[in-house]
């Protein structure tokens, strides 16, 4: 039976900023346009790290399953690891899942936006068949396309929407760099998998792609969203604050650019989750001063 910390390790706690950063940042563009309501913003937020949560657990049962982890680099698997057998990590996913899915509920029903059923669906979904499923579409390099769609486009207007109850247009270019950023994690995360994932069977992006066009795509991640954040200025002037946390971006591209493989890139996915981390309170600070 797995460990409390091991449950905690496999619930990938350096993920989480991916969830954490959208709901931010849909925040600040309610917070600008007088509109915040802080227990829908919460309620969103759980909602966002339920379903981080979940796709993480999710991830680890299907790709335990598969044996696709029987041969990993990175942080250890419930299931792969054996610390935990293939029933318990399916019911904790769906278990997180159902959360989610009630949280939401509960969104629903105060907005009036039935819609939005169909988008939590969509999202629930997406976290399943992920790596779930016969044709799991993480296997066809399409994950970050997911994620850039649910993590940024989806998460930043979503959490907009619920406490304003209508669409500014800032919320739709503010989930660009969101997207661009929760893609780098994954992009870094399947660039150490490379060597693995490959023989596995597992057609990554980052296997697609090859070792030097995922480096190159992982660098576009961390820059464009200090350029959308500078770009936006003229209608948001205090978004180049964003700008502030570009050193923190130096290291990991760094890394990635001179080729950090293996085991040495999970130090180079904690420095992106910094980063994310940084660029996304700045970013919500300047999108909130429009408030000013």
């Amino acid at each position: 039976m797995a460990t409390p910390s091991q449950w905690i390790a496999g619930a990938r706690p350096r993920t989480l900023p991916a969830a954490v950063v959208p709901v931010a940042v849909g925040t600040g563009v309610a917070i600008g346009h007088g509109g915040a309501v802080w227990w829908r913003a919460l309620l969103a937020l759980f909602v966002a790290l339920a379903l981080q949560v979940g796709v993480n657990y999710a991830n680890d049962y299907s790709d335990g399953v598969r044996g696709t982890d029987d041969e990993r680099v990175g942080p250890m698997r419930l299931v792969g690891s054996k610390a935990a057998s293939p029933r318990e990590v399916l019911s904790a996913a769906l278990g997180c899942f159902l959360a989610a899915a009630v949280a939401g509920l509960v969104l629903v029903v105060v907005t009036g936006a039935w819609w939005l059923l169909l988008v939590g669906a969509l999202s629930i979904a997406a976290a399943w068949f992920y790596t779930g499923g016969s044709r799991p579409y993480g296997y066809r390099a399409l994950g970050e396309i997911s994620v850039f769609v649910f993590f940024g486009l989806v998460a930043v207007t979503g959490t907009s929407f619920v406490q304003l109850e209508w669409l500014p247009w800032a919320a739709l270019v503010a989930s660009v760099p969101v997207g661009l950023l929760a893609c780098a994690m994954l992009v870094v995360n399947n660039l150490r998998d490379i060597v693995t994932d490959g023989p596995a069977g597992k057609r990554t992006m980052a296997v697609v792609l090859g070792d030097r066009r995922t480096r190159t795509l992982y660098t576009l991640c961390l820059v464009l969203p200090l350029a959308v954040a500078v770009a936006m200025t003229p209608w948001q002037p205090f978004t180049a604050l964003a700008a502030l946390s570009a050193p923190l971006a130096i290291t990991p591209v760094k890394a990635v650019r001179r080729g950090v493989t293996g085991p040495a890139l999970i130090a180079t996915l904690q420095q992106t989750g910094r980063f994310q981390l940084v660029y996304g309170l700045l970013f919500t600070i300047g999108l909130a001063l429009n408030a000013l």
